[in-house]
């Protein structure tokens, strides 16, 4: 069964990526951002990051998601204890974390326009990320390389 959350901050790629690996395994995608209520949509637009409680129904409505099967979620889970919280509700679930240097991620934010989330709140997602662990079930893929190699790489290591 595929349960995966493509992980990371905003800008590494998470909803790109998404629906590339789920159209390659025949799953379907869900952008996370579009399960976080407009409350969340809005206090991120505003400029203020969020906080745990804000994040706690968000993150049982992926659960949820992921729960019911082939399915691919773009999801930042930036910390263990929301991946946690995912695998309580989705324990097949693996991790694919696109990391990516500041200088990387802030290039492709400052290309990107049209969404919610400012650049300005990088800062606070880098130092919320707790990087995935070797002994969470999942891996980690340098987003400093081609979108196709990326979901290449995350294909062959997930089969």
């Amino acid at each position: 069964m595929v349960q995966i959350v493509v992980m990371g901050v905003s800008g590494c790629g998470k909803s790109t990526v998404g629906q590339l690996l789920a159209q390659k395994l025949s799953a379907r995608f869900i952008d996370g951002d579009d399960l976080h209520p407009e409350s969340n949509k809005a206090k991120m637009a505003a400029g203020n990051p969020l906080n745990d409680d804000d994040r706690w129904p968000w993150l049982a409505l992926v659960g949820q998601a992921l729960a019911e099967g082939q399915t691919v979620v773009a999801c930042s889970a930036l910390k263990r204890v929301y991946r946690e919280r995912i695998l309580a509700a989705a324990p097949q679930t693996k991790f694919v974390h696109l990391s990516g240097s500041r200088e990387v991620l802030e290039q492709r934010l400052g290309a990107r326009s049209g969404h919610f989330m400012p650049a300005s709140l990088l800062d606070s997602q880098l130092a919320t990320l707790e990087p995935l662990a070797a002994d969470e079930p999942g891996l980690v893929i340098d987003i400093d390389q081609p979108v196709a190699d990326i979901v290449a790489q995350a294909v062959g290591e997930l089969s």
